[in-house]
């Protein structure tokens, strides 16, 4: 089940997803309108007064939410986010600080260390959780909980530990006239789910043809400070856990200053290297013409690079549209790889090694 693999084979892609990633796909566009319109009107908001700040502690999946709200209230919030993967929380986080600690399991310890933190420090804490010892923590303490369905991997639910909290800012009133753009993002989502789905034949399926360049290749992908640096960092990760594979992301003007001038030497790495350069049509004119100048300078010295634009008008379209092509194909890449992309078995041993450290 490598390199010829058929990626058109839907039977043959299902026997090797154990945990159900490809329907966890299928599913996003009404895990998100769920996630939406139900789960955030489950908490209590009548206590949280002025807020000077806004915190969204966790990790790995569960704090990819944090990094979609950051991005997204980065052109329209006055009040400044910010995302703590952290088992501490930064100094300035006290009475005027809303926390969002999210922990799709509960379990994350980091996490569980940095509730810890805002409950002494006297901050408003909504938590998102499937359970845990999170969810107990917050029942024990009083403190209000946005309960999401179990049953999937934290990096597949998305929609679940993101769009709440931007309900949340809504009913606030700091976040004004969010319904529109999450019902566009859906409808967007839902038209390119047809596309992208194991369905459709790898001629036309974007996911599928990228993941076709990447396979036996280091993905080197680039996006911008606008909104497709958090989508790099995801694709990175989605590579990492998905396909079992080493994957590296990076941000234009940034990466001009250092990172393109390693792009000389070793000639045998470098050609082992494909580039993923995710593009907004609202980007700066500046950073746009920095992507031109940038493809010349790389073109002779890698694999290759493949262009993808984000589609959509809002930004969560935008935002969502390059997330759930990366998502996809992570998940052909690792039917390439012939690996079940569910299981983690490098974070689970770690976890258990940490646990067993702590039994000592």
């Amino acid at each position: 089940m490598a390199q010829g693999f058929d990626l058109d084979n839907v039977d043959g892609l299902c026997r090797i997803d154990s945990t159900g990633m490809f329907a966890a796909l299928e599913g996003l566009p009404a895990q998100c309108r769920s996630a939406y319109q139900d789960l955030a009107g489950q908490v209590e908001l009548s206590e949280i007064e002025a807020i000077s700040n806004v915190v969204v502690t966790g990790l790995g999946g569960s704090a990819i939410g944090g990094d979609l709200l950051r991005t997204y209230a980065a052109g329209r919030l006055s009040t400044p986010v910010i995302v703590n993967r952290d088992y501490v929380l930064p100094e300035f986080v006290g009475a005027d600080t809303l926390v969002f600690a999210v922990s799709y399991s509960g379990n994350t310890e980091e996490t569980l260390s940095a509730y810890g933190e805002a409950r002494a420090r006297g901050a408003s804490i909504i938590v998102i959780t499937a359970g845990g010892k999170l969810g107990e923590y917050a029942k024990r303490d009083g403190v209000p909980v946005i309960g999401v369905p179990g049953g999937i991997s934290p990096r597949a639910a998305t929609g679940f530990l993101f769009l709440p909290t931007l309900q949340v800012l809504q009913r606030l009133g700091m976040l004004p006239g969010v319904a529109d753009e999450v019902n566009e993002m859906i409808g967007n989502i839902k038209e390119l789910r047809k596309k992208l789905g194991p369905d459709a034949p790898e001629r036309d399926n974007p996911a599928k043809g990228i993941a076709r360049k990447l396979h036996n290749k280091i993905p080197v992908i680039w996006g911008t400070p606008g909104i497709t640096g958090v989508v790099a960092q995801r694709w990175k990760g989605q590579v990492n856990e998905n396909a079992k594979a080493p994957a590296y992301w990076n941000v234009l003007p940034e990466l001009n200053h250092n990172e393109i001038v390693g792009f000389q030497f070793p000639l045998e790495i470098l050609k082992r290297i494909h580039v993923i350069l995710l593009r907004d049509g609202q980007d700066h004119p500046r950073v746009q013409k920095r992507f031109e100048i940038t493809k010349k300078m790389i073109e002779d010295v890698v694999d290759g690079y493949t262009e993808v634009w984000a589609l959509g008008e809002g930004i969560l379209s935008r935002l969502y549209s390059l997330i759930y092509i990366g998502d996809y194909a992570s998940v052909y890449l690792a039917a390439l790889y012939g690996i079940d992309p569910g299981p983690v078995k490098a974070i689970d041993y770690l976890k258990k090694e940490l646990q067993a450290g702590k039994d000592n």
